[in-house]
């Protein structure tokens, strides 16, 4: 990990300019969203937890879901300097973290964050460059905004830069 990187919470957002890195653990069935800007090297990460804020409440936190909280962090981007056309994205996470027998779609939740996550980012328009998603198993992440890697790593499976 480098010196002093931004902290993403679970169901939390931050973008960074380079040359700092942003880090979230913990992402079990929850999918890490990296976006960035290659010519500013502007950055931003969200931690999803859920595919829908339909599922959510009025008061609800935009970067709790997919749909809203990939928007969110674009709008983000973009404030701070970011150009549209130029975003891509790289994600990890979506782990279906429990087996129950007979489990029916409404359990893989880690599966129907991973879809929400890419219906999103298509109807945004930015292209997903690079994931590690799907498997049993929990992944810690740092991207990088100086150069847009992605380190993924996981306590049984190792680590892999994306």
């Amino acid at each position: 990990m480098s010196q002093n990187p931004i902290k993403v919470g679970i169901a939390d957002m931050k973008t960074a300019l380079s040359p700092y890195s942003i880090v979230t653990t913990g992402l079990g069935s929850c999918v890490g969203v990296c976006i960035w800007d290659a010519g500013t090297r502007i950055g931003g990460m969200v931690h999803v937890m859920l595919p829908e804020s339909s599922l959510g409440t009025t008061s609800m936190n935009k970067a709790k879901y997919a749909d809203t909280g990939i928007n969110l962090l674009v709008e983000e981007i973009l404030k701070i300097g970011g150009v549209k056309v130029r975003l891509t994205a790289k994600i990890a996470g979506g782990a279906q973290m429990f087996s129950f027998p007979g489990s029916n779609s409404v359990m893989r939740i880690g599966e129907r964050n991973v879809e929400a996550v890419k219906l999103t980012l298509e109807q945004l328009r930015i292209k997903i460059i690079a994931e590690d998603t799907g498997g049993n198993f929990g992944r810690t992440i740092e991207f990088f905004t100086a150069n847009g890697l992605l380190h993924v790593k996981t306590i049984s499976r190792g680590e892999k830069v994306l």
